[in-house]
């Protein structure tokens, strides 16, 4: 029998013998072990982050770590390189029920579930509407204490969290000033908290991103260990079990699952590259006559009726961290929005040893500031050791801007002397590249599309 995977001979219509049955499931095995990697991206990358924390950052539980400057954001999957990041990834088992006294003031945050569904907004986008507030985090299985009524009850699905925030205000004092006022601490601590340590990364090497090979699947199996098993999840978990990761049981495969772990590992990442940079769907195009596509396609909460969206969210999940309802915001002036590409207005890559040109035209839909950011394909983040450290060029800065109120953007490996040198951005010879461009408080004429951001064009 001729298949995909070579020819199979038979007896009876049956496999042969034991060996082609062998290969028969050596194949099942391979292919359930490409389609867990898509699944495990988002519980990965948040375990990853959170290992970084304790191991590179001594975090505790309640500690937070604050990401300011290019360098500190090179582990993180496409971050944005103009407001701080504030990020804790506590373990509700070890704090029992969380309060989190949230600070007011022009911020954009969020509490998530480790398979990075968002529990709720903080901030702006959530229910204190930028007032601040005190939440009560309450994880699986902890009952809510009693006299709890003053705080905003929050249940997530999973023991570990992710609680974040980005401060928003352009002036730097206002901004350090909200941060400062963030306060995390169990509620059992609540008559006499400890202050809230905020660490910061200070130059130490460190990743959240999903690693490659057998690191993926050690990573998987450990926060899979320290996590309830939800009940859309079941099949993926019957599927790992020949693969040698099953819950309650030591990880020991042997040298013919780590072949098939490993091997779905290196296709499940070229399917989720794929996914991120050429996305099938059309409905992901920001509007058909550009090579702009919308960064999220699906709900956060990741449940859309019938499905639950694996395409759409391996496409974010490869090449982003964290959501939150802001992200998908539909009220013109809140939240955020995202659109990218990997590829220039002819459908080529965009390579890191060619020169490039995006025109932003006027009246950008941003009701505080618009970003253009580029990223190293490899690694989904920053470009590491770019000239001057500069890796993205927003309205928030001093570029130079045409007489209509346009600008026009340069990205390439080599230095403008045309008198844009504000507004170019350097990348690497040698590598492919990817942009995001983000509207901060996106307006009507981003939702109803009719602001146009043209392709980025090669220069000749």
């Amino acid at each position: 029998m001729d298949t995909r995977m070579g020819p199979v001979a038979t007896q009876f219509g049956l496999p042969a013998d034991a060996a082609t049955v062998a290969k028969v499931y050596d194949e099942m095995d391979f292919q359930r072990a490409s389609q867990a990697y898509l699944w495990g991206l988002p519980i990965v990358g948040f375990a990853s982050w959170q290992d970084a924390h304790r191991r590179v950052f001594g975090a505790a539980e309640t500690d937070m770590v604050v990401y300011e400057s290019v360098k500190d954001k090179l582990g993180i999957l496409t971050p944005n390189a103009t407001t701080p990041y504030i990020i804790g990834m506590p373990d509700l088992t070890k704090t029992g029920p969380l309060v989190v006294d949230y600070p007011a003031g022009a911020t954009a945050g969020g509490i998530g579930d480790f398979w990075q569904r968002p529990v709720t907004d903080l901030g702006e986008a959530g229910p204190d509407k930028g007032k601040g507030g005190k939440y009560l985090v309450v994880g699986p299985g902890q009952d809510v204490p009693p006299n709890s009524g003053a705080y905003r009850l929050i249940r997530s699905p999973t023991s570990n969290v992710f609680v974040a925030f980005r401060a928003l205000d352009a002036d730097p004092a206002k901004a350090k000033e909200s941060i400062a006022r963030f306060h995390m601490y169990p509620y059992a601590q609540r008559d006499k908290p400890a202050p809230t340590r905020f660490l910061k990364p200070e130059g130490r090497a460190w990743s959240q991103i999903p690693p490659k090979g057998m690191a993926y699947w050690e990573r998987l199996n450990d926060i899979l260990q320290r996590e309830p098993v939800i009940e859309r999840d079941r099949f993926y978990m019957a599927m790992l079990k020949p693969l040698g990761i099953e819950k309650g049981k030591p990880f020991t495969p042997d040298p013919r699952q780590k072949k098939l772990l490993e091997d779905g590992a290196a296709v499940g990442e070229l399917m989720g590259q794929s996914l991120a940079f050429a996305n099938r769907d059309p409905a992901a195009r920001y509007r058909p006559d550009s090579r702009w596509e919308y960064l999220f396609t699906f709900d956060p909460g990741q449940d859309v009726g019938s499905y639950a969206p694996l395409d759409e969210r391996t496409s974010y999940f490869y090449q982003a961290v964290t959501t939150s309802h802001g992200m998908v915001s539909k009220v013109p002036g809140v939240g955020q929005a995202y659109v990218g590409t990997a590829h220039d207005k002819d459908g080529a890559w965009l390579d890191g040893s060619k020169n490039y040109r995006l025109h932003v035209p006027a009246n950008a839909p941003a009701k505080l500031f618009w970003s253009l950011t580029v990223y190293d394909t490899e690694t989904r983040s920053f470009f590491d050791n770019t000239p001057d450290g500069v890796v993205d060029r927003s309205s928030r800065v001093d570029i130079a801007k045409n007489a209509d109120g346009s600008a026009d953007l340069l990205i390439g490996p080599t230095k403008p002397d045309t008198g844009l040198e504000k507004n170019w951005i350097p990348t690497i010879p040698g590598k492919a590249w990817f942009a995001l461009f983000r509207f901060y408080g996106p307006l009507q004429p981003y939702f109803d599309r009719s602001w146009a951001l043209p392709d980025i064009e090669r220069m000749h």
